[in-house]
């Protein structure tokens, strides 16, 4: 492809801006009696923001380049690296809306944690850009070989997130969501290989149209998704994400709920269905009663939760249930719901994980017995609060209904009981959110460490607004939305039938 490269640009531009202020701190050591740490750190925090500002900014250059009319890839990028493995970018409807997601919550994550990081800043920073790269890499991989090297790479930032600036147990949780997610990659790289050799490629439309034997599609399929199945997470291999979200920084568990699990999705409607459709078919029953458990289980397990940010996480796992459910009923309604769902829920989780943030770095707890009556000093904090738990439980209006509707729709095209169970999930989320809400925001201030709280300032605003405004946009005006993955959608099922 000729003109510049926009895609590859884009993904490596947040780790030249990583290199750059690396390469800064080193040739100003020596000369550090004019420059605190504190100074040091609000220098990287700015250039941080000024950088993944900039990829924010590429990306929507490239969506401007982008035709949603057309169901193929687009804005390819290809260069030869051995035999028939290529450096190979890409982007469909799929991709381009996940990459926008993850360009447009980096810089609120670093400007969220503007006042609550304060111990190693330029390095946190630089660990959110390279982590940057590598979520956008997966979303523009069209190799299976590039594909892998982003996706496993992505560990290793989001794993120093956790374990240095996270909680009391960090390091513990941080040596569980790596060697989960890990193990079960292992499994996809030795599918990997297997492809390659047998379809003497790794492109990833050569493997769309390699028709696979019946026999090993249902091994590959199982391999891919031991690794699909943890990052998304779907029960039950969900038990690191509660304790990864409790011990991660806020930051980190917004990029991870809002950025990082969306990557199983993705590896479902990339992978699975147009590459191995024999065998989709074959495990969709038991993917539709994983999807069921996971979201009455879970439900159930977040209402009992007395730390707030455990409780969320719960509800994401729940959440990520009706992803699996539209996935798996092979029909438009299913998948558009899937891919709207997964945009939407990183709008809310991760705002509701903002929403616990503001009150952890004033009191320096999450357990949701520390609380209650903050309506009475922080209205607006309550205000958005209450659009997010609505949100979250799925209120018409908000993207949170559309999302679940769609996945219910399609489920219940595929399967009358897997759409009954999903059901139950929904009425599940109104009892722990509204709970949630209830204990916290309402009633009386019986802690007297409350009486001097303050309300949410200008950076807690900046942060959280942009996506109440677009939880109610994509709320009222989902073809914003769909207009731009129904293609991709129709794509991957007409692959998936051999089309």
């Amino acid at each position: 492809m000729g003109g510049f490269p926009i895609l590859s640009a884009m993904t490596f531009l947040p780790l030249a801006g990583a290199l750059i202020i690396m390469l800064v701190r080193a040739a100003t050591a020596g000369s550090r009696e004019a420059t605190s740490s504190d100074k040091e750190g609000r220098t990287a925090l700015m250039a941080g923001l000024i950088i993944s500002g900039a990829t924010f900014i590429a990306s929507l250059a490239a969506f401007a380049g982008f035709d949603a009319s057309q169901s193929g890839y687009q804005l390819v990028e290809q260069y030869s690296w051995y035999r028939n493995i290529s450096y190979k970018m890409g982007v469909d409807g799929l991709s381009i809306s996940l990459i926008l997601l993850t360009t447009f919550l980096i810089p609120i994550c670093l400007l969220a944690s503007w006042n609550s990081i304060h111990n190693r800043v330029t390095e946190y920073v630089v660990a959110f850009l390279v982590l940057e790269t590598f979520i956008i890499g997966v979303f523009t991989a069209m190799d299976l070989v590039l594909f892998y090297i982003f996706f496993e790479a992505g560990l290793i930032p989001m794993f120093l997130v956790i374990g240095i600036w996270g909680g009391k147990d960090k390091i513990y949780a941080a040596f569980k969501f790596f060697l989960y997610t890990l193990i079960g990659s292992l499994l996809m790289l030795v599918a990997v290989v297997y492809m390659y050799q047998a379809a003497g490629s790794t492109d990833f439309e050569v493997l769309e149209k390699y028709a696979f034997d019946p026999g090993v599609q249902t091994w590959l399929w199982l391999a891919f998704v031991a690794s699909f199945a943890v990052k998304l997470p779907m029960w039950p291999v969900h038990t690191w994400l509660p304790d990864a979200h409790v011990q991660a920084p806020t930051a980190g568990s917004v990029v991870l709920a809002g950025v990082l699990l969306k990557m199983g999705g993705y590896g479902f409607l990339r992978f699975s269905l147009p590459m191995f459709p024999d065998a989709s078919q074959l495990f969709q029953p038991v993917m539709f009663a994983l999807a069921v458990i996971a979201i009455v289980y879970t439900s159930l397990v977040a209402w009992r939760q007395t730390d707030m940010k455990k409780l969320i996480a719960y509800s994401s796992v729940a959440h990520m249930g009706f992803v699996t459910l539209g996935v798996f009923a092979f029909n438009e309604a299913g998948v558009q719901g899937a891919i709207f769902q997964m945009l939407s829920h990183g709008l809310i989780s991760g705002a509701l994980f903002l929403i616990v943030g503001v009150v952890y770095d004033r009191m320096h707890t999450r357990e949701i017995a520390a609380y209650g009556g903050l309506v009475h000093r922080m209205p607006v904090y309550a205000t958005f609060f209450m659009l997010f738990t609505m949100a979250n439980v799925g209120l018409p209006g908000t993207s949170g209904f559309i999302g679940e509707i769609l996945t219910m729709v399609g489920g219940f095209q595929a399967s009358t009981w897997a759409a009954a169970g999903a059901a139950l999930g929904v009425i599940f989320s109104a009892v722990y959110m509204l709970t949630l809400y209830r204990r916290t925001v309402f009633g009386q201030m019986t802690n007297p460490d409350l009486n001097s709280i303050r309300d949410m300032n200008l950076i807690e605003w900046v942060c959280i607004a942009p996506l109440a405004f677009l939880t109610i946009l994509f709320g009222v005006a989902p073809n914003l939305i769909f207009n731009i993955t129904e293609g991709s959608a129709l794509r991957i099922l007409n692959l998936m039938a051999g089309g």
